[in-house]
Protein backbone atom coordinates (compact mmCIF):
# COMPACT_ATOMS: atom_id res chain seq x y z
CA UNK A 1 0.00 0.00 0.00
CA UNK A 2 1.17 3.58 -0.75
CA UNK A 3 1.98 5.14 2.60
CA UNK A 4 2.55 9.22 1.98
CA UNK A 5 4.53 10.01 5.33
CA UNK A 6 3.51 14.30 5.50
CA UNK A 7 5.48 16.61 7.03
CA UNK A 8 3.29 19.21 8.15
CA UNK A 9 4.05 22.52 5.55
CA UNK A 10 6.50 21.35 3.69
CA UNK A 11 7.53 20.07 -0.03
CA UNK A 12 5.41 16.98 0.55
CA UNK A 13 2.37 18.38 0.32
CA UNK A 14 3.03 17.72 -3.53
CA UNK A 15 2.57 14.58 -3.03
CA UNK A 16 -0.67 14.38 -1.25
CA UNK A 17 -1.86 17.17 -4.32
CA UNK A 18 -0.51 14.38 -6.96
CA UNK A 19 -2.52 11.72 -5.20
CA UNK A 20 -5.48 14.01 -4.82
CA UNK A 21 -5.13 14.52 -8.59
CA UNK A 22 -4.58 10.87 -9.50
CA UNK A 23 -7.50 9.37 -7.81
CA UNK A 24 -5.64 6.67 -6.57
CA UNK A 25 -5.54 5.18 -2.94
CA UNK A 26 -3.25 5.79 -0.29
CA UNK A 27 -2.63 6.38 3.17
CA UNK A 28 -1.89 9.93 4.57
CA UNK A 29 0.89 9.44 8.05
CA UNK A 30 1.49 13.10 8.73
CA UNK A 31 4.09 14.45 11.40
CA UNK A 32 4.31 17.34 13.36
CA UNK A 33 7.46 19.32 12.97
CA UNK A 34 8.81 20.37 16.84
CA UNK A 35 7.11 23.22 18.40
CA UNK A 36 10.48 25.07 19.45
CA UNK A 37 13.08 23.98 16.53
CA UNK A 38 10.29 23.95 13.84
CA UNK A 39 12.47 20.75 12.70
CA UNK A 40 11.05 17.32 11.23
CA UNK A 41 10.56 15.30 14.64
CA UNK A 42 13.53 12.22 15.01
CA UNK A 43 10.66 9.59 13.65
CA UNK A 44 10.40 11.56 10.28
CA UNK A 45 14.43 12.12 9.74
CA UNK A 46 14.85 8.46 10.45
CA UNK A 47 13.15 7.71 7.44
CA UNK A 48 15.26 8.22 4.94
CA UNK A 49 19.12 8.79 5.20
CA UNK A 50 19.13 12.22 4.33
CA UNK A 51 16.46 13.22 6.92
CA UNK A 52 14.12 15.49 4.49
CA UNK A 53 10.59 15.92 3.27
CA UNK A 54 9.29 14.28 1.29
CA UNK A 55 8.71 10.48 1.49
CA UNK A 56 7.00 7.31 0.51
CA UNK A 57 6.72 3.86 1.49
CA UNK A 58 5.28 1.36 -0.80
CA UNK A 59 5.92 -2.39 0.52
CA UNK A 60 9.51 -2.43 1.08
CA UNK A 61 10.18 0.41 -0.79
CA UNK A 62 10.96 3.64 1.00
CA UNK A 63 11.63 6.74 -1.45
CA UNK A 64 12.41 10.51 -0.83
CA UNK A 65 12.44 13.66 -2.75
CA UNK A 66 10.14 15.09 -5.35
CA UNK A 67 10.52 14.93 -8.21
CA UNK A 68 11.79 10.84 -8.13
CA UNK A 69 8.46 10.32 -5.86
CA UNK A 70 6.21 11.97 -8.44
CA UNK A 71 7.55 10.02 -11.55
CA UNK A 72 7.14 7.02 -9.29
CA UNK A 73 3.41 7.56 -8.31
CA UNK A 74 2.47 8.98 -11.51
CA UNK A 75 4.22 5.90 -13.16
CA UNK A 76 3.15 3.12 -11.26
CA UNK A 77 -0.16 4.28 -9.90
CA UNK A 78 -1.50 6.81 -12.59
CA UNK A 79 -0.39 5.48 -15.95
CA UNK A 80 2.03 8.45 -16.69
CA UNK A 81 -0.70 11.07 -16.35
CA UNK A 82 0.86 14.35 -15.89
CA UNK A 83 4.59 13.31 -17.28
CA UNK A 84 4.45 14.21 -20.71
CA UNK A 85 6.02 11.75 -22.61
CA UNK A 86 9.06 11.64 -24.89
CA UNK A 87 8.28 12.91 -28.26
CA UNK A 88 5.86 14.93 -27.83
CA UNK A 89 5.87 18.61 -28.86
CA UNK A 90 5.90 20.29 -25.12
CA UNK A 91 8.11 17.79 -24.06
CA UNK A 92 11.28 19.68 -23.58
CA UNK A 93 9.07 22.60 -21.97
CA UNK A 94 7.70 20.48 -19.37
CA UNK A 95 11.08 18.90 -18.70
CA UNK A 96 12.97 22.09 -18.46
CA UNK A 97 10.10 23.57 -15.87
CA UNK A 98 9.21 20.27 -14.01
CA UNK A 99 13.63 20.01 -12.75
CA UNK A 100 13.18 23.97 -12.58
CA UNK A 101 11.51 24.07 -9.06
CA UNK A 102 13.99 22.51 -7.18
CA UNK A 103 17.11 22.90 -9.74
CA UNK A 104 16.73 26.94 -9.68
CA UNK A 105 13.76 28.18 -8.29
CA UNK A 106 14.12 26.45 -4.27
CA UNK A 107 17.75 27.20 -4.55
CA UNK A 108 17.11 31.16 -5.09
CA UNK A 109 14.63 31.36 -2.53
CA UNK A 110 16.73 29.37 0.31
CA UNK A 111 19.40 31.75 -0.11
CA UNK A 112 16.99 34.94 -0.32
CA UNK A 113 16.05 33.43 3.04
CA UNK A 114 19.82 32.95 4.80
CA UNK A 115 20.51 36.72 3.16
CA UNK A 116 17.54 38.00 4.56
CA UNK A 117 18.80 36.53 8.23
CA UNK A 118 22.33 37.46 7.59
CA UNK A 119 21.74 41.25 6.93
CA UNK A 120 23.89 44.09 5.77
CA UNK A 121 25.12 44.65 2.18
CA UNK A 122 27.65 41.87 0.36
CA UNK A 123 28.08 42.63 -3.02
CA UNK A 124 28.09 38.73 -3.25
CA UNK A 125 24.75 37.96 -1.19
CA UNK A 126 23.05 40.74 -3.47
CA UNK A 127 24.12 38.95 -6.50
CA UNK A 128 22.25 35.64 -5.24
CA UNK A 129 19.33 37.71 -4.16
CA UNK A 130 19.25 38.39 -7.90
CA UNK A 131 18.33 35.20 -8.65
CA UNK A 132 15.26 34.97 -7.44
CA UNK A 133 14.05 37.92 -8.78
CA UNK A 134 14.80 36.35 -12.32
CA UNK A 135 13.32 33.11 -11.19
CA UNK A 136 9.67 34.95 -10.71
CA UNK A 137 10.47 37.15 -14.23
CA UNK A 138 10.98 33.69 -15.79
CA UNK A 139 7.78 31.95 -14.53
CA UNK A 140 6.02 35.56 -15.35
CA UNK A 141 7.10 35.48 -18.83
CA UNK A 142 6.04 31.87 -19.12
CA UNK A 143 2.54 32.22 -17.67
CA UNK A 144 2.04 35.08 -20.08
CA UNK A 145 2.14 33.02 -23.28
CA UNK A 146 0.31 29.77 -21.52
CA UNK A 147 -2.16 29.13 -19.21
CA UNK A 148 0.35 25.97 -17.42
CA UNK A 149 4.07 25.71 -16.83
CA UNK A 150 4.28 23.10 -19.84
CA UNK A 151 1.36 24.64 -22.00
CA UNK A 152 -2.06 24.24 -21.92
CA UNK A 153 -2.47 21.80 -20.13
CA UNK A 154 -1.70 20.88 -16.48
CA UNK A 155 1.04 18.68 -15.24
CA UNK A 156 3.53 17.49 -12.92
CA UNK A 157 5.53 20.62 -14.03
CA UNK A 158 2.51 22.80 -12.07
CA UNK A 159 2.79 20.51 -9.09
CA UNK A 160 6.54 21.16 -8.08
CA UNK A 161 6.80 24.75 -8.57
CA UNK A 162 3.59 25.95 -6.31
CA UNK A 163 5.60 24.83 -3.23
CA UNK A 164 8.36 27.69 -3.96
CA UNK A 165 5.43 30.07 -5.22
CA UNK A 166 3.17 29.57 -2.13
CA UNK A 167 5.03 27.54 0.56
CA UNK A 168 8.32 29.36 0.41
CA UNK A 169 7.09 33.13 1.03
CA UNK A 170 5.77 32.21 4.10
CA UNK A 171 9.76 31.90 4.53
CA UNK A 172 11.05 34.19 2.05
CA UNK A 173 8.19 37.18 1.98
CA UNK A 174 7.62 37.76 -1.71
CA UNK A 175 5.03 40.46 -3.41
CA UNK A 176 3.50 38.93 -5.93
CA UNK A 177 1.45 42.14 -7.17
CA UNK A 178 4.12 42.95 -9.50
CA UNK A 179 3.13 39.59 -11.49
CA UNK A 180 -0.41 39.52 -12.76
CA UNK A 181 0.21 36.26 -14.36
CA UNK A 182 1.41 34.39 -11.24
CA UNK A 183 -1.44 35.69 -9.52
CA UNK A 184 -4.19 34.42 -12.11
CA UNK A 185 -1.95 31.08 -12.38
CA UNK A 186 -2.31 30.85 -8.72
CA UNK A 187 -5.97 31.51 -8.83
CA UNK A 188 -6.54 28.43 -11.53
CA UNK A 189 -4.64 25.95 -9.43
CA UNK A 190 -6.51 27.13 -6.19
CA UNK A 191 -9.41 26.24 -8.21
CA UNK A 192 -8.88 22.74 -8.94
CA UNK A 193 -10.82 20.19 -6.84
CA UNK A 194 -8.09 17.97 -6.27
CA UNK A 195 -5.82 20.63 -4.76
CA UNK A 196 -8.39 21.86 -2.45
CA UNK A 197 -8.74 18.28 -1.17
CA UNK A 198 -4.96 17.90 -0.54
CA UNK A 199 -4.53 21.25 1.02
CA UNK A 200 -7.55 20.36 3.49
CA UNK A 201 -6.25 17.19 4.35
CA UNK A 202 -2.34 17.68 4.50
CA UNK A 203 -2.68 20.96 6.28
CA UNK A 204 -5.92 21.80 7.19
CA UNK A 205 -5.11 24.84 9.69
CA UNK A 206 -2.58 26.39 7.22
CA UNK A 207 -2.93 29.59 5.56
CA UNK A 208 -1.41 29.01 2.18
CA UNK A 209 -0.52 32.69 0.69
CA UNK A 210 -2.21 32.14 -2.87
CA UNK A 211 -2.48 35.96 -3.44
Amino acid sequence: MLVVHHLGISQSDRIVWLCEELEIPYVLKRYDRDPKTRLAPAEYRALTPFGTAPVISDGALVLGESAAIIEYIAQAYGEGRFIVRHGALNYPDFLYWFHFANGSFMPAALIDSMARRIGGENGVMTALQARLDRAYDQIEARLATVPFLAGDAFTAADIMTLFPLTTMRVFTPRDIGPYPYIRAYLQRIAARPAFQRAMQKADPDFNLPLT
